[in-house]
């Protein structure tokens, strides 16, 4: 899979630059400025707004928000194309760039800057007050989220939120086993609050659960979103190791305001931001707001759900609600024992036909535990005729506490990951996803107690695919 980057992963190139800005001639002044906040710390921000007097109710206006370990500066590319039409604000979040403080990872102090900066916005009187929206990648969209669940939520005229999450437990710890490896990744290096660098050991070791599922409710929005009303336009990758595509759609399904979802070519590893089709996303992104921040009469949308084909061909595939699936169920037999270190690979026959996955697979397994083993780690991969391994999915479930003979499901992320014709796949069962591959860092390998064993009987994999796949 490669390693995990830390960052949202917003760093966009020139090449880049001049593919979303072509063709645009830049009409907008902009502003460097500091954002005092009520602790006492100053939040360094950019604002756009476009060349020429204001409308007489004032610039609809963009706040838009990093993700975590990055800078306001990588999203100057879409706010500059952005800025010709609209007034767009760009901060560092506390503990990043050239803003001071430290990172809580979206707590109620990131909220808090939330609704500050909005504040600072509304009042501006070339600004329309009833006309703001935010956009938030990552770190961003979970602050825009919580600003929406607030007992006294954020106005919002509409939001766009990309890879992001609504429930940070369920994202970083299914079935109460850490993504060790994501979370060392996404901490890694950040200005992390004491009370945050505090829980990253036990959140990487998968200990103290209790304290890590407290924080992540703080931080989730999940329970609150039938109360969203506003329009909310939800991005989310195709295959994004870190926030799956199970947070967008819970959220697509929750939300009781106008809404649509893109599932697009980018996102965390094994994915990038920006993916191939950029130029369509940041256009999807500003007819939302277009529609809903200057009320434009762009006729209504067909196909609210879109989803980009892989590899990207220049068109998003349209449907009127998440699209059907099937289930493909895969035997693995065997039976393998092991201890620390080791590992149960299974390989199936060809397919028949090219699948394309679109949901959480499932693996079923029974397994004799014993000596404290403490977590089982599944990792489906698809090797083609020609072409190098692919990585379907993965997924891991905590044991600690476990002995003796147990029927395990464990969940595994969900993606749309295209399996060619003729594929082989392999399942690999371990204590660690390095047992796979040692570049895949996803779940990492805490020490296991001496004298622990595992052994594992025969395994039926759930592989849920659309009914007609969408990439070719």
């Amino acid at each position: 899979m490669g390693s995990l980057g830390r960052r949202v992963v917003v760093l966009l190139c020139a090449g880049v630059i001049a593919l979303i800005a072509s063709g645009r001639a830049s009409a907008f002044t902009r502003q460097d400025l500091m954002l005092h906040m009520d602790d006492g710390v100053d939040l360094a921000a950019t604002l756009y707004e476009p060349s020429g007097a204001p409308p007489q109710q004032g610039f609809p206006a963009i706040v838009m928000l990093h993700g975590l370990g990055g800078t306001r500066r990588e999203l100057d590319p879409i706010a500059q194309q952005w800025a010709n039409t609209f007034a767009v604000l760009t901060f560092d979040a506390r503990g990043h760039g050239q803003s001071g403080g430290l990172v809580t990872v979206d707590g109620p102090r990131e909220v808090a800057d939330t609704r500050a900066v909005y504040d600072w916005l509304a009042v501006r009187h070339e600004i329309d007050s009833q006309a703001i929206g935010a956009w938030g990648i990552s770190l961003g969209g979970g602050a825009v989220l919580g600003s929406l669940v607030q007992p006294v939520p954020v106005p919002w005229a509409a939001v766009e939120l990309l890879d992001t999450w609504n429930d940070l437990y369920s994202a970083l710890a299914p079935q109460n086993l850490t993504k060790s490896g994501a979370i060392y990744a996404l901490t890694n290096g950040v200005k992390l609050d004491p009370s945050v660098q505090a829980i990253v050991g036990d959140a990487i070791a998968s200990r103290n659960l209790s304290v890590l599922r407290a924080w992540a409710a703080q931080r989730s929005s999940r329970s609150s979103l039938s109360r969203v009303t506003i329009p909310v336009y939800l991005f989310q990758g195709r295959r994004d190791f870190v926030f799956d595509l199970a947070q967008a759609k819970a959220a697509y399904r929750l939300l009781n305001g106008p809404k649509q979802l893109y599932v697009g070519d980018f996102g965390h590893s094994p994915s990038t931001f920006p993916g191939p089709d950029i130029k369509t996303v940041v256009a999807e992104g500003e007819t939302w707001f277009i529609r809903w921040l200057i009320h434009n009469p762009i006729p209504p949308v067909r196909y609210p759900v879109n989803i980009s084909p892989d590899p990207w061909v220049a068109k998003p595939r349209g449907f009127k609600k998440l699209p059907p699936t099937r289930s493909l169920r895969i035997a693995f037999p065997g039976r393998t024992t092991f201890s620390a270190g080791g590992k149960a690979q299974r390989t199936s026959g060809r397919l028949r036909s090219l699948v394309e996955t679109f949901g959480s697979a499932r693996v079923r397994v029974k397994a004799n535990l014993s000596g404290g083993w403490a977590r089982v780690v599944a990792v489906l991969t698809a090797k083609p005729r020609r072409g190098k391994t692919i990585v379907v999915s993965e997924g891991g479930i905590n044991t600690a506490g476990l002995k003796g003979t147990h029927t395990l499901t464990i969940r595994m992320i969900d993606d749309a990951t295209v399996i060619p014709r003729g594929s082989r796949l392999t399942l690999t069962l371990a204590s660690s996803s390095l047992a796979q591959d040692p570049n895949n860092l996803l779940y990492l390998d805490p020490t296991m107690p001496r004298g622990a064993k595992v052994s594992l009987g025969p395994a039926q994999l759930v592989l849920p695919v659309l009914r007609k796949a969408i990439s070719r």
